[in-house]
């Protein structure tokens, strides 16, 4: 598992895991070559980011990750957040619904899932019944 910090993002809008992981291909044929996501403010842990990736949240579960590549300020004063076109596939990890992006530390991220490894997760309903009950 790369770096030693990592961001954490709701894939909102997105169907599921395989829309998302279409859209983020999709951007390797753009005028970037990467994935570009928009947010007001850089992280203030910005040196620790190196090598880290942006861990997709669908329906409640961790999904996926995606290298982060750096940020860069656009000329509205924004910034993006500059991805690997790729959805790396990880070991599905319950995971609250949030606004914007938030640090994950190493230590707290799913591992990837192995070459043809199973990753099955359950219905994002099941796991925010099971949270509210303290199962999972």
């Amino acid at each position: 598992m790369p770096g030693g910090l990592h961001l954490t993002k709701i894939a909102f809008g997105s169907a599921s895991a395989e829309t998302l992981r279409a859209w983020l291909e999709a951007q390797a044929d753009g005028p970037f070559a990467e994935a570009r996501l928009t947010t007001r403010y850089v992280p203030k842990r910005l040196a620790e980011l190196e090598g880290g990736s942006l861990y997709w949240i669908h329906h409640h579960v961790v999904v996926g990750r995606s290298p982060l590549l750096g940020f860069e300020q656009r000329p509205d004063g924004k910034w993006w957040i500059r991805l690997a076109p790729t959805l790396v596939a990880v070991h599905p990890y319950p995971r609250r619904a949030h606004q914007g992006w938030r640090y994950l530390n190493a230590a707290d991220a799913p591992p990837d899932l192995a070459e043809g490894e199973g990753g099955d997760a359950l219905p994002g309903h099941l796991v925010s019944e099971l949270a509210k009950l303290g199962l999972v």
